[in-house]
Parts: structure tokens; C-alpha cells; sequence
């Protein structure tokens, strides 16, 4: 035998022995690499950020007009009720270990009777129903992930919420991106839902009120939407993370409710109706009037005890929240923010070549950029590039929602600072209009 053989050396960067071809066990160093599933997950907002490369006018105060989070400006806070609700549960011992990997039976408890009560639905909610989640987004990660497998498809809003597209990515599911229409209020446009789907179709993402548009669909559209579903016996995944911020003129309805035969995922959360992103509880409830869940049921019991459970202090928490926050608390938030939407509204409507749509709910309104009236930019990248580094304004590009030539605006920014905004806005279009 060879002193090579003896030694066990191998040959070349395959790692197999040199007499026999058998693999070694050893590595030959250290070739560390992410898996594929890190390197398909793709984050459009991220990406379109990264590559624009902005920087804002250091002679102006930058007026962040891209953030989603309504406790950056510190002029939306929760109330006394909220905080006071986390101060008890806090000094409760009991809060402070694991819950049952689906939920604390009391909080589900609290999130379905509060259901019951808000939605008058003829099928109440049970706490059986209710899967409480590491915040709004990652029950829809779970819902998309339990229904879908890799190499179906979900149907997802276009513009829509960038996790739609990221978990899809991650996840090998493709998106079929179907149209929502700027000149009808934002609905869904559902000739183009209708053509998308196929056999490999898993399921309908619905997001109402919608993140970035700001729309809030009428009980018609809705039920036109679910008659649709129903045709094709598809599930709905319903985002309704804003249900509570809607605007005069407008009414939110619930799919879960209205449905009578197609099954729907309903997602919802405290992070926006409470003013606290970071406290990350969500949850999931499902709606199934004819008992066709129960194997999607079994997956989700699995699936959501990968993180073990969500945040037990605030799960211990919820039920005085949601029992105890006045309706005056969801009424002030909304008048501020409708108020602060109609300034951004009247104020962007004056300015040549930008086409603002008045939101009907959630924290954003989208502006249209009529490019040819700025024939220095050849997309809506590099306005918004532009207009960050001359005026330190930054909105998000609409490529962020798969949705060019426009832009998204939170509407979350104090008054005074929507109002200076808008005239470094106005200006920007001034100097770089053609008229």
C-alpha cells in the first residue's frame, strides 16, 4: 500500500481517496458557502435602494418620506391603555416563559371574542381558529408557506407589500403579480387575476387596506374577489394588518365574514393599530366555514413552532388591550392621519406632472410622476434619486412595489414637515419641468 493511502491524502478538490474513489469525510478548507435558499431570497426594496445609491443635500434636513413604521416621528403614539396593558403583564411572572406554540389560550381567547365582536360574522370565530405569529408579516409568511409548495404559484397584488415577493423567492413559490388599477380606487383588475391563474395555483394574497396604495376595496369588490376564488376552489390569504386605519367615505369589510364557501387566512396584527411595529405580534384565523382546512390546519401547527413561540409578554398583554383601548384612540389616529393625507393630497395636485392618489386608509399614499414632463429622467429612479440629493426629500420608487413611475409617501410625517415636503417637491418639479 502506498504511503499516500496509509495517510488517507486524496486527490484534487473533489475530496475522494486516491486508490479507491471513495469520498473523504474531511474538507479540504474552509469553503463556506450560504445556501440557495439564502441567495434566491430577493428583498425588492433593498435591491432598488442599494443600486440608486442616494445621498441626501447635506445643506437640507432629510425628510424621510419612505418609512413604514409610525413611531419614527414620535407624533403617533399608543395610549395609556396600551402601555399600561405591557406594565401589568410585565410584573406577571407568568409572562415570562413559553406560551403553547400556537398561542397563550388567553390571548387567542381575547383575539377571538374581539373578532366576534367587531365583525358579526353568522360563523364566529373560535380561539381553536387563531394562530398567534411573530408579527403580521410572518403570518403571512406561514400562510403562504403552508399552502404553497415550491413550484406553485400565489397570486399577489401589483403594486403590493414587498414580503409577498421575498417569501416567494425564498421559498421557490413563484408570484403572479395581477393589477391593481390607479384610476379605480386601486382595485384589483379581475380579467387580469383570472388569466393568471392554472393548475398550479395555490392560493389569492389579498391585501386591504393595501400597503402602498392606501386603498380600501368595497364589500362589492370583495365579494366579486371571492366569487372568483370560489370558481376556482383557491384559498385566500387575506392581509389586513390596517383594518383599523380607514378614512371618511370609506368602510373596512373583513373577507372572513363575507365568505361563505371559499376558505380565508385572515392575518392581522397590533403593530399598526397600536402604533408598535416592534412588540411583533401577529396572528393568523382561520376562516372556514366548511371544514376544508383541517390539513392546512395540522401543517400550521407544525410550521409555527419552528420560533418556539411568539413574544410572551405582549400575548399576556393583549387581551387588556383589546379590551380596554378606546375607540377615541383609533378615531384621533385616523383624523391625524387623514388629516396629514389631505395636505400631501392638495398640496402634490397642484404640481404639474405629479399625480398623487388620495389614499382611502392604511399610512401611504402612491404619486404618479408623468415622466415626460421631466424629460431629463428616464425613470422614476432617477427622479427620486434627483430629488433626494437636491432636496433632501425621499419617497420610496415605485420598482420597490414592481410598479414604475411612481412613488410611495407615508403619511405618518408630522404636518409641518408634510407641508415643507411638498414645497421642496414643488420646487424640485419647478426646476426640472419642461413646460
Amino acid at each position: 500500500m502506498s504511503a499516500s493511502a496509509q495517510n488517507g491524502s486524496t486527490n484534487g478538490a473533489n475530496g475522494t481517496n486516491g486508490t479507491n474513489g471513495v469520498h473523504s469525510k474531511k474538507r479540504l478548507g474552509w469553503d463556506i458557502q450560504a445556501s440557495r435558499r439564502a441567495h434566491q431570497t430577493y428583498n425588492p426594496l433593498r435591491t432598488v435602494v442599494e443600486f440608486m445609491n442616494i445621498k441626501e443635500n447635506p445643506n437640507k434636513s432629510l425628510i424621510p418620506l419612505s418609512i413604514g413604521d409610525p413611531t419614527v416621528f414620535g407624533n403617533l403614539k399608543a395610549c395609556a391603555e396600551i402601555q399600561n396593558a405591557v406594565i401589568s403583564a410585565a410584573q406577571d411572572s407568568t409572562n415570562n416563559g413559553y406560551s403553547q406554540l400556537v398561542g397563550s389560550k388567553a390571548a387567542r381567547e381575547a383575539i377571538a371574542n374581539h373578532m366576534n365582536r367587531a365583525q358579526h360574522s353568522a360563523s364566529p370565530i373560535s380561539p381553536d381558529d387563531v394562530y398567534i405569529t411573530n408579527g403580521c408579516s410572518a403570518a403571512v409568511e406561514l400562510a403562504i408557506i403552508v399552502i404553497a409548495n415550491p413550484g406553485q404559484n400565489v397570486l399577489i397584488p401589483c403594486p403590493g407589500y414587498i414580503i409577498f415577493k421575498t417569501v416567494g423567492g425564498a421559498q421557490n413559490i413563484e408570484v403572479r403579480q395581477y393589477k391593481c388599477l390607479a384610476d379605480q380606487k386601486w382595485e384589483a383588475d379581475l380579467a387580469h387575476m383570472e388569466s393568471l391563474i392554472d393548475e398550479n395555483t395555490a392560493a389569492i394574497v389579498v391585501n386591504n387596506p393595501s400597503n402602498p396604495c392606501g386603498s380600501v376595496f368595497s364589500r362589492k369588490h370583495i365579494e366579486d374577489i371571492l366569487a372568483l376564488a370560489e370558481k376556482y376552489y383557491l384559498p385566500i390569504i387575506a392581509d389586513e394588518i390596517y383594518e383599523h386605519i380607514v378614512f371618511p367615505g370609506s368602510k373596512f369589510y373583513s373577507m372572513g365574514p363575507l365568505s361563505k364557501n371559499v376558505p380565508v387566512l385572515q392575518c392581522g396584527g397590533i403593530s399598526k393599530r397600536y402604533l408598535a411595529p416592534g412588540w411583533r405580534i401577529g396572528w393568523i384565523i382561520m376562516n372556514d366555514r366548511n371544514g376544508v382546512l383541517k390539513n392546512i390546519r395540522d401543517g400550521l401547527a407544525k410550521l409555527i413552532g419552528i420560533p418556539l413561540c411568539a413574544n410572551t409578554l405582549i400575548q399576556g398583554a393583549l387581551p387588556a388591550m383589546l379590551k380596554n383601548t378606546p375607540q377615541s384612540f383609533y378615531d384621533e389616529v385616523n383624523e391625524k392621519l387623514y388629516k396629514i393625507a389631505t395636505v400631501a393630497f392638495e398640496n402634490l395636485s397642484q404640481i404639474e406632472g405629479l399625480k398623487p392618489v388620495m389614499p382611502e386608509g392604511a399610512l401611504y399614499m402612491m404619486v404618479g410622476i408623468d415622466l415626460p414632463s421631466f424629460p431629463k429622467f428616464k425613470t422614476g429612479l432617477e427622479f427620486i434619486k434627483a430629488l433626494c440629493e437636491e432636496e433632501s426629500v425621499f419617497g420610496l420608487p415605485g420598482e420597490c412595489f414592481c410598479y414604475p413611475n411612481y412613488f410611495r409617501i407615508v403619511i405618518t410625517i408630522p404636518e409641518e414637515k408634510m407641508r415643507e415636503a411638498c414645497e421642496r417637491i414643488s420646487n424640485f418639479c419647478t426646476n426640472h419641468r419642461v413646460n
